[in-house]
């Protein structure tokens, strides 16, 4: 019995120091190897006001969930549609804009809110956020709506890519 206690005092700790030598080899490996560039993607979603999706592949620098699935993907709603555009029949002081606000919420549960606008001073068509470009490329109903008509339900197209915008 005596002997028994003795090996385990003994040969735990030694355990204990050859799996934290194997641990810290894997870990320099590691440290010179160049990390995979994630695979280029682009994707075009349309969403209406209040509509979210799971951005698929979520392969940016930076998000998790770059495997390809929607499992931890980065998600993108849009929040708001602003169209303070003048309406067909209404007498205006100035010709006013549309813009689109986006929410965009990262595997880890961090959001960041963007707006997009091709027609908005101090606004864009296309943002980067969290390594992902975003770029408006259409809205439906492109009209302005008359005077006394409903506003519309947009439907609002961009495409998402982990490239820069060109």
């Amino acid at each position: 019995m005596n002997s028994t206690l003795t090996r385990q005092l003994i040969i735990l700790p030694l355990l204990a120091a050859v799996l934290a030598m194997l641990h810290a080899c894997g870990s320099a490996s590691a440290v010179g190897r160049p990390a995979a560039a994630p695979q280029p993607f682009a994707q075009t979603y349309v969403l209406t006001q209040g509509a979210s999706v799971a951005i698929a592949p979520a392969a940016a620098p930076g998000i998790s969930g770059a495997t390809g699935t929607t499992a931890g993907a980065p998600s993108l709603k849009l929040e708001r549609v602003n169209d303070s555009r003048c309406r067909i029949g209404a007498v205006c002081v100035w010709a006013g804009y549309i813009s689109y606000s986006f929410a965009l919420t990262a595997a880890d549960g961090t959001t960041s809110n963007f707006v997009l606008s091709d027609s908005m001073p101090n606004a864009r068509p296309s943002v980067t956020q969290n390594g992902l470009t975003f770029t408006l490329t259409g809205v439906e109903p492109q009209a302005v709506p008359a005077k006394n008509e409903a506003t519309p339900d947009y439907r609002v197209s961009l495409r998402v890519s982990n490239a820069p915008s060109s």
